[in-house]
């Protein structure tokens, strides 16, 4: 019975779901920010490690885009309208790489063994 419910209500979900990601689509162009510059590395070691196996470059271009919203939003003012046409909210950038470290993370837990970068205080 679920499932029949649940197939019914798809359409309706899309349609908001399509609407949701073109509103967040836009607070972040407003920001110049990507989707990914959300994830917080202090929150998730896979993050974290994910970040590390970054080109330097892809790191620093992070850097650039959070400390230039952080800017934008202490001055209470968003980028021109020119330069929010040219963002792309949605190139993901860590979303593969995150995804082989959690896949590393599954397969280390299936086979019994610690994880390297998981620091515990003794």
């Amino acid at each position: 019975m679920s499932k029949a419910i649940a197939k019914m209500f798809e359409p309706m979900f899309a349609a908001f779901a399509k609407r949701y990601q073109g509103w967040v689509g836009a607070e972040l162009s407003k920001y110049g920010l990507r989707y990914d510059d959300l994830l917080d590395e202090t929150m998730n070691l896979d993050v974290a490690e994910a970040l590390k196996r970054l080109p330097q470059e892809e790191r620093d271009l992070r850097m650039q885009r959070l400390k230039r919203a952080m800017d934008l939003s202490m001055k209470h003012v968003y980028l021109d309208a020119e330069m929010q046409k040219k963002q792309t909210p949605f190139k993901w950038y860590i979303k593969p790489v995150l995804e082989e470290v959690e896949a590393e993370r599954d397969e280390r837990a299936a086979l019994g063994t610690g994880q390297p970068y998981n620091r515990q205080i003794p």
